[in-house]
């Protein structure tokens, strides 16, 4: 540009500034900008955290439930989250109360992120059951602080509604084909539209004899037994018979829950696909994670993958390579609302839906976070549902309701759930520890869970 023209323009913008001084313009933005800065840096105090503790109790038929509440410096402001890991209950709660509650007291409660980021690197080896529930309870808790602060429920905090409510799947299980038939049927009359079925417990260990393990003193026993021959014939004849007698529109699934060889989940799969099922659930165990290439190219039966997984980046291969259907993300277990939400948009790119895991074994809070995100992503799919008893509701007021097979939250602001503290201590963890009690092959070879 010649020099000239540089001067003209120079000379222009000079002047143009003077008369935006002259009007107020430019005096105007400068103050605007003051203001901001004044709000942030030298405004009202920020909310700090003062405290973060692990509450435990059992309403739900003897679940070990972990509730992290986190106090805040402005009076009667607080925030609910949930930490439970059934298995491992008081790893958690001294996770929380010994290294949680020093590393965040005095930290603004508006910086969710930050905090969660820190958190995160703070015990230096990331991941793991253990440390992501704690941190999922911080974390719920400041997202419940927020929508509190905001007046808002937690999803309108995301960008709002996609649905008006969420739809969920219901479990349906029997040691005969008579009795699945009539809880499907007793379902559907309920509103159900999704069913998990299973022949039995996961791998129908009713169908087997008994073992040579047991009779070789091999084990304890009280070890079950599970071979994978009779819940593979078994499986087939349970969708067909409930497809001929509950109808063809009636959306069915069911969970392998990993209790067999990769080759043989491959087999099962692609004799299901006549069957149609909505989706077959936990075909492979995390450690075997190389097999679904191999599966999705022999088989159209869509797949769910991902509550054992704790890290995210468990679930990138799969979704990236299209390898899965749904993710089974245990909210908690993956570190809570922040990191789960932004696997719901990775997830979103690559036609990859929702089906959140929502067992028993997750409290009423950490079944809101996942409702909260339902009702928000483009890509939801499902959502596994539990109907809590009346002791649970009576501990969380607040707690969701089923209706024709949707779920609905509690509208209020935050997660809509409280913990009534007081009526917890009714309901004490149970005396005995809690774990999976193993399962074993005929000779006596553990099976994982």
């Amino acid at each position: 540009m010649p020099p000239s023209v540089s001067r003209r323009s120079a000379l222009k913008t000079l002047g143009l500034g003077a008369s935006l001084s002259a009007l107020g313009f430019l005096d105007r933005g400068a103050r605007a900008a003051e203001d901001v800065t004044t709000r942030v840096n030298r405004g009202t105090k920020p909310v700090t955290i003062t405290k973060v503790r692990a509450i435990t109790c059992a309403p739900q038929g003897g679940i070990r439930f972990v509730v992290v509440r986190v106090d805040t410096s402005e009076p009667g402001l607080y925030g609910l989250g949930c930490g439970t890991f059934n298995q491992r209950p008081l790893t958690v709660v001294s996770a929380v109360n010994d290294y949680l509650d020093p590393f965040a007291r005095g930290r603004n409660v508006d910086d969710i992120e930050d905090i969660w980021q820190n958190a995160y690197t703070s015990s230096y080896w990331r991941n793991g059951p253990v440390m992501n529930n704690a941190l999922s309870g911080l974390d719920l808790a400041l997202w419940d602080i927020k929508g509190k602060r905001a007046g808002l429920p937690v999803y309108q905090l995301i960008g709002g509604r996609s649905r008006f409510a969420v739809d969920t799947y219901t479990h349906c299980s029997g040691g005969t084909l008579g009795a699945i038939e009539a809880q499907v049927k007793a379902r559907q009359a309920q509103g159900f539209r999704h069913i998990r079925i299973q022949f039995g417990g996961y791998g129908s260990p009713q169908l087997n004899s008994s073992p040579d393990f047991r009779a070789a003193g091999f084990g304890q026993p009280k070890d079950q037994h599970m071979d994978s021959l009779p819940y593979l014939k078994a499986v087939p004849k349970m969708f067909a018979h409930i497809r001929e007698t509950c109808g063809d529109t009636i959306e069915l699934l069911h969970d392998i829950h990993e209790r067999i060889e990769p080759i043989e989940a491959i087999r099962l799969c692609k004799e299901l696909e006549q069957y149609r099922p909505f989706f077959i659930e936990d075909p492979l165990s995390p450690e075997q994670n190389g097999w679904f290439a191999q599966l999705r190219a022999q088989t159209t039966v869509p797949l769910a993958m991902g509550e054992l997984f704790n890290s995210p980046h468990e679930w990138v291969p799969l979704i990236k390579d299209r390898l899965i259907d749904f993710l089974r993300v245990h909210l908690t277990q993956a570190g809570g609302f922040t990191p789960t939400r932004k696997l719901a948009a990775l997830a979103e790119w690559f036609g990859v839906r929702s089906a959140w895991h929502g067992p028993g074994d997750l409290c009423p809070i950490g079944h809101a976070a996942s409702l909260h995100l339902d009702l928000n992503i483009h890509n939801f799919g499902i959502q596994e549902s539990i109907t809590f008893n009346e002791a649970t509701r009576e501990v969380f007021p607040g707690t969701h309701t089923l209706k024709n097979g949707y779920a609905f939250i509690n509208e209020a602001p935050g997660w809509g759930v409280d913990f009534d503290e007081e009526k917890a201590k009714k309901y004490p963890l149970p005396a005995q520890p809690g774990y999976w009690d193993p399962i074993r092959r005929r000779d006596g070879t553990a099976v994982r869970p």
